[in-house]
């Protein structure tokens, strides 16, 4: 072969090959930056799955785990450990204790409101129970309480505010959310203390028949329209601290999450594989007041500081706390 027509082959070879790298994405921009996300079975994860299903995840450059949570408790003990760097909808109570106790755990990006118009935690009992109203569970009724201090904290609380004693009209017991509908079923509690979807679940199934809605904010905020913000999204200070940018993403992916959630209601067929929602009912699943935190108005800081407050008082938080100290705002 003569020399001019090797090195000719060898240049076009060459060029070939530098032609299919610049083809190809580059490994950075293939990269996406990997988080574990804590989720509880309950409706207010529903910006997780519309996040994940729409895609909106990955255009932040995110690759975001999901981590079945089966309690706030164990959620709170996960992010402290380093195994998630955040959950969809963690009980503000929980955050606020752990903040408490270990200073710089976490932070809320978004809060979730509760009341009788955006439902989430409920009162129900057994269609063939004598019981219209909170004060009928007496008698020594057995109830039921989703689980974690905050909620059966809450359910005591409502209970003793209507006049029952608890020992004496009324005893209640932790349940896991997803044990609620057979455990009504089965005969083993009168009633309970329960979230949403189950709740609508159980109602349409008429294994459960809905007391009263919105409890937190009727009867221990003291306003029925008020927000009762239990629950919200939050990120531990550890990950916001070193990974800042890929934290920003995420909140920012969060909040066209949540619009999307609160403006498209077809976005709640997600739950149907999210958290095994019937498909006929996925669109009637009632959701919380869903707002980010640089949304939240002075009203709204003003009740989520009165639900931190009741936290103190029935002793699931240590001490109190300032309701600015655990929101950060991107």
């Amino acid at each position: 072969m003569h020399k001019r027509t090797f090195l000719a082959r060898l240049c076009a070879g060459i060029g070939a090959t530098a032609l299919s790298f610049a083809l190809l994405p580059s490994a950075h921009a293939q990269a996406l930056d990997k988080v574990k996300f804590g989720v509880f079975p309950a409706s207010s994860a529903l910006p997780f799955y519309v996040a994940q299903n729409k895609g909106l995840f990955k255009e932040a450059g995110l690759d975001v785990e999901e981590v079945p949570m089966t309690s706030h408790p164990l959620t709170v003990q996960a992010i402290v450990a380093g195994s998630i760097d955040g959950a969809a909808n963690l009980v503000t109570l929980e955050g606020a204790n752990i903040e408490s106790r270990r200073a710089n755990t976490l932070k809320y990006i978004s809060l979730n409101g509760q009341n009788s118009q955006y439902v989430v935690e409920q009162f129900v009992a057994r269609p063939d129970a004598k019981i219209s109203s909170l004060k009928d569970f007496k008698g020594g009724i057995k109830l039921f309480s989703a689980p974690g201090p905050a909620n059966i904290g809450s359910a005591r609380a409502v209970l003793k505010q209507v006049g029952l004693k608890e020992g004496t009209d009324f005893t209640i017991q932790e349940q896991p959310v997803g044990m609620h509908l057979s455990v009504l079923q089965a005969g083993t509690f009168a009633g309970g203390y329960t979230l949403e979807p189950a709740a609508t679940m159980m109602v349409s199934q008429q294994v459960a028949k809905r007391i009263e809605t919105g409890v937190i904010a009727t009867h221990l905020l003291g306003r029925q329209q008020g927000n009762a913000f239990a629950t919200g999204a939050a990120l531990s200070d550890k990950f916001i601290a070193e990974r800042p940018d890929v934290a920003r993403r995420f909140a920012l992916a969060w909040a066209r999450a949540v619009e999307l959630a609160k403006t498209d209601s077809s976005t709640r067929g997600y739950l149907i594989a999210g958290m095994k929602v019937p498909p006929e009912l996925a669109a009637t699943i009632p959701l919380a007041n869903m707002i980010m935190v640089p949304e939240l108005s002075a009203n709204d800081q003003a009740d989520f500081q009165k639900f931190l407050d009741i936290g103190q008082e029935l002793g699931v938080i240590k001490e109190r706390m300032d309701a600015k100290t655990l929101l950060k705002a991107y």
